[in-house]
């Protein structure tokens, strides 16, 4: 395939990549920058994607985040390739500001005490997960499910994540659709002058081409005219 790794990445080698990419996360940014710039559609349908891509980040359903900003680029009728790769803002470096920042808005708006602990955000979504496959096991064994645990989660952590994370989402969201739409409104004017300009090149190069093979320079016999 064209687009096949020429080297197979080992799963210890993804594993790292996701928290760390090969050139750190500043050369990801531009990359992904970069191949959003040149997505051959409409400033506004690319800047919508971006929004949802950038929205999706916000909220705590990890691992589903392509999912969920595929789902709101399509309703939006935005770029879904610009809503996927949008969700590179949602990284392990950014990922405990956000936490923080929706945490924070939730418990405010939801009238509820949040709570410095020793336990990372992470850590509650990681304990939360082996709960519910300890309670999905349960099913097919003859262990009790506890449910408890998964109760406090999603009334300390998830339900203020995803309440809390609606307002900077959209904030952050509108304003870097806001940003996109001019930037890559100008990036497309000029790509396309640029590939105009090399045509125009290539095209009087040939003409001129054309014009020395019928009439050559003074001095030098036409072939085929020589006795």
């Amino acid at each position: 395939m064209v687009f096949r790794r020429r080297e197979k990445r080992s799963l210890m080698r993804v594993i790292a990549d996701f928290f760390w990419p090969r050139g750190g996360w500043g050369r990801a940014f531009h990359y992904v920058k970069h191949r959003i710039r040149r997505l051959p559609d409409a400033p506004e349908r690319i800047a919508r994607g971006i929004w949802a891509g950038v929205f999706s980040s916000f909220t705590p359903f990890f691992g589903f985040h392509f999912v969920i900003a595929g789902l709101i680029g399509w309703i939006m009728r935005g770029n879904i390739l610009a809503a996927l790769m949008s969700t590179f803002l949602g990284n392990p470096v950014t990922f405990v500001l956000i936490a923080t920042i929706s945490m924070r808005i939730g418990h405010w708006l939801l009238g509820t005490h949040f709570e410095e602990q020793d336990t990372s955000v992470g850590e509650k979504f990681k304990e939360a997960a082996g709960d519910l496959w300890f309670n999905f096991t349960s099913l097919f064994t003859d262990r009790s499910p506890d449910w408890h645990g998964l109760s406090v989660f999603f009334d300390e952590v998830f339900l203020p994540y995803l309440v809390g994370g609606l307002i900077p989402g959209a904030i952050c969201a509108t304003t870097v659709y806001l940003i996109a739409v001019p930037l890559i409104h100008v990036y497309q004017t000029r790509r396309r002058a640029k590939i105009k300009e090399k045509f125009e090149a290539i095209r009087q190069r040939a003409e001129y081409e054309a014009v020395n093979s019928r009439h050559p320079p003074s001095g030098k016999p036409q072939a085929g005219n020589g006795d």
